[in-house]
């Protein structure tokens, strides 16, 4: 789920801090404000780090994030399912105890409140995490689009520090650290177990980085906050972990065409633009957007999200317009940057469904001139198969 999970909102009077932005601080990491947290965009190249340090770490070994900025929210009561299956897009009538799903929380017109991970942690008890650009305006949402069943909401939000360990080295470090039986934890399915001498801890096996991974929701006091974080570092040392942060998070989820909010998705896009349609359960009974959705599909799409590789030396930012083959505007750039890993520069862009087939050329305009791009199948990065 969310790098920078949204553009900056720039309305914020007071940046909000992580139980463990000493610890970022510490370390040296370059600090900025993002949606109004002071969160670390990457940290110094003489621990080893930097951006593409960062994210080469994750693809071939382990890095760990602060992702505290995330949101929380509990529904738990009778009609706790029915709430969530009536809010989100997803089938949660699918889902087993302890066992997770992507998601989305639609308006009635079908475009995006925000994507979610929808956690089902008991018989009537399931925990949204969002995304920190839209936390308020999220539990405000839900709370209000629930009055009608019988389920507490509650929001969580800063009752966790929430640590990703990511990469495929990730699982043997944690398995230092707990007394969970990680082999039994599948992608998208979470445990609890011991983890640092904490007792009963959430551990789930999502991320936002295209790659394995946990991420582990523990008490969120400072002092706790730090010791596990340093703990994970000196479990890590064997596996050559790295702290990482926002800069790699955001490259990493550009390469495996993970959508984040207000880029690839937001309240003027539908699910069909998004291309997210493969999560979106039309057949379940009713749920806010469906209409909507339904009318959006019988209309035609009329603009679609693709992946773009440059062919020719220039760098696709997000927002850039992109250009037809005779220099006409005809859609833009969500997110684009060079992709450490797989050595291109790569790029997200709505354009016309006419021009969303792989192999279309197309143009990005950058300093006012057309430069080459083509459009290529996405994700530009899936992780390589267990053997």
């Amino acid at each position: 789920m969310s790098s920078a999970e949204a553009t900056p909102a720039g309305t914020t009077t007071t940046v909000r801090k992580t139980a463990l932005n000493a610890v970022h601080r510490q370390m040296g990491a370059k600090m900025v404000e993002f949606n109004g947290w002071d969160m670390p965009v990457e940290y110094p190249a003489s621990i080893g780090c930097g951006i593409i340090n960062e994210h080469m770490a994750v693809r071939t070994g382990v890095g760990i994030f602060d992702v505290s900025h995330m949101g929380d929210i509990r529904l738990a009561g009778p009609q706790a399912l029915a709430a969530v299956q009536h809010i989100s897009m997803n089938d949660a009538l699918r889902l087993a105890i302890n066992q997770a799903q992507y998601s989305a929380l639609l308006y009635p017109e079908g475009t995006f409140v925000d994507d979610v991970i929808v956690h089902r942690l008991a018989e009537d008890e399931y925990l949204l995490v969002i995304n920190a650009g839209t936390r308020e305006k999220d539990f405000s949402w839900v709370r209000d689009n629930t009055r009608q069943f019988d389920c507490a909401v509650e929001n969580l939000s800063d009752d966790f520090t929430q640590i990703a360990i990511q990469g495929p080295k990730g699982v043997n470090l944690l398995r230092k650290l707990t007394d969970a039986d990680l082999n039994a934890v599948k992608f998208y399915w979470v445990t609890r177990g011991k983890l640092c001498g904490l007792p009963n801890i959430l551990m789930g096996r999502t991320g936002y980085t295209a790659e394995d991974g946990f991420e582990i929701y523990i008490p969120a006091d400072e002092a706790t906050s730090a010791r596990v974080w340093y703990e994970i570092l000196a479990a890590g040392k064997e596996f050559g972990v790295v702290p990482c942060g926002l800069g790699s998070r955001n490259t990493l989820r550009l390469e495996g065409k993970l959508p984040l909010y207000g880029h690839e998705i937001s309240d003027t896009i539908n699910v069909w633009e998004a291309g997210l349609d493969r999560f979106c359960k039309m057949e379940k009974p009713e749920f806010v957007g469906h209409t909507a959705l339904e009318k959006a599909k019988a209309a035609g799409i009329k603009r679609s999200l693709v992946g773009l590789e440059m062919t020719e030396r220039g760098i696709a930012r997000d927002g850039y317009k992109v250009l037809d083959a005779s220099g006409r505007e005809v859609g833009y750039v969500t997110s684009g940057s060079p992709a450490p890993f797989l050595k291109k520069n790569i790029a997200l862009a709505y354009v016309p469904t006419e021009l969303a087939a792989v192999g279309t050329a197309v143009k990005v305009e950058i300093r006012g001139q057309g430069v080459g791009a083509v459009v290529v199948p996405t994700p530009f990065y899936k992780r390589p198969k267990k053997a």
